[in-house]
């Protein structure tokens, strides 16, 4: 359990995504043509072979250690191993997390006057504590890593330097105005389209899809009982919440909110969007988890989000989308400050095609 393995990865993204911005003049290579015919196999591709330090930054190194702590790390979350990578893929990831390490350090140097009182980061602690049933089993895990709370708690002190110092750099430059929101919502009518939704309840009488005749005859009957009780006038979602066998029939009483035509099993779609507002389907609905008494509750029809409507989330999309272009910026600018050596390898040239 790791923090900095998952700050380095996000400001090896961000620093990526900054440097390709900045290289306005990068032009795509030619596409190669395929080959006529199969070729032969390719030898092997020569070892992708480490030495230290893989970089060093204003004189201090980065060594395969640094890396590779981080990157087994980011590996183990993804449930796989340095072992496991294919050869072809090393050089690329490597340099993406040597990368991800050296502005790491360049944004810590940065920040480590910054502030961060102690109940500050024992609220972080807290929060990171909670995710483990025990403090025993915490520390246990943490063992494992060769961690300790107390390294946890110096991690912690650094993200929040090196978050709030970030934070500080572009908070001026990715502000979103209505005007910028309302700009993006004209100019992009389709992302704005909404398609037809109804709104459903339901009560489900489970049945597997291979069951006996005999099983299936006793829970048809069963939902026709269900549905004539609704007929009668008994209320829905009383009904549900009390003879439903959906999983979350006691919590939503059967009530399964607006959907689209693709969001439900095609029966029932097909069911649901027949009817009009206040209709119950007039026989159970069978679908592949069992027979289902529906109700239509509301309706949507197709047409195009309203801008207000749009807005809060716009805005909020918008400015996540300025800060990370900002903060590439300010990365970028960052190692160009700096002096920086990488020694790490090229990757393989590919072999020769057979001619």
């Amino acid at each position: 359990m790791n923090i900095r393995p998952a700050l380095v990865s996000a400001l090896s993204a961000v620093f990526t995504l900054g440097a390709l911005a900045a290289d306005k003049d990068a032009k795509p290579a030619p596409a190669k043509p395929a080959p006529a015919a199969a070729a032969p196999a390719a030898p092997a591709a020569p070892a992708f072979e480490l030495k230290d330090p893989l970089a060093t930054v204003d004189g201090a190194p980065v060594t395969i250690a640094d890396v590779e702590k981080v990157l087994t790390t980011i590996l183990a979350q993804q449930g796989a191993t340095i072992a496991q990578v294919p050869a072809e893929m090393k050089p690329q990831l490597y340099r993406q997390v040597l990368d991800g390490v050296i502005v790491e350090r360049l944004v810590t140097r940065e920040a480590a006057k910054l502030e961060v009182t102690d109940a500050e980061m024992e609220a972080e602690f807290t929060k990171f504590k909670g995710q483990f049933p025990t403090e025993d089993e915490m520390k246990a895990q943490l063992a494992k890593g060769g961690q300790t709370p107390e390294s946890i708690r110096v991690e912690i002190r650094r993200f929040l330097q090196q978050n709030r110092w970030l934070e500080a750099q572009v908070k001026d430059k990715s502000a979103v105005t209505d005007a910028d929101a309302e700009a993006f919502y004209k100019g992009n009518p389709e992302q704005f389209k909404t398609p037809e939704q109804v709104r459903a309840s339901h009560i489900l009488i489970k049945c597997e899809k291979e069951a006996a005749e005999a099983e299936v005859k006793a829970k048809t009957e069963a939902a026709v009982k269900v549905l004539a009780r609704v007929k009668k006038g008994e209320d829905f979602a009383t009904l549900a919440g009390e003879l439903s066998e959906d999983p979350s029939a006691k919590e939503n009483k059967g009530d399964l909110n607006f959907f689209g035509r693709e969001q439900m099993v095609p029966e029932f779609s097909e069911a649901a969007f027949a009817m009009k507002k206040g209709d119950v389907s007039a026989a159970p609905v069978r679908s592949q988890f069992g027979f289902h008494v529906i109700k239509v509750t509301d309706r949507k029809e197709a047409g195009t989000m309203p801008f207000d409507e749009a807005k809060p989330k716009l805005i909020g999309f918008l400015g996540e989308q300025k800060r990370k272009t900002e903060t590439g910026k300010v990365l970028t600018a960052l190692r160009e400050k700096a002096t920086v050596k990488v020694n790490l390898p090229d990757a393989p040239a590919a072999p020769a095609e057979a001619k």
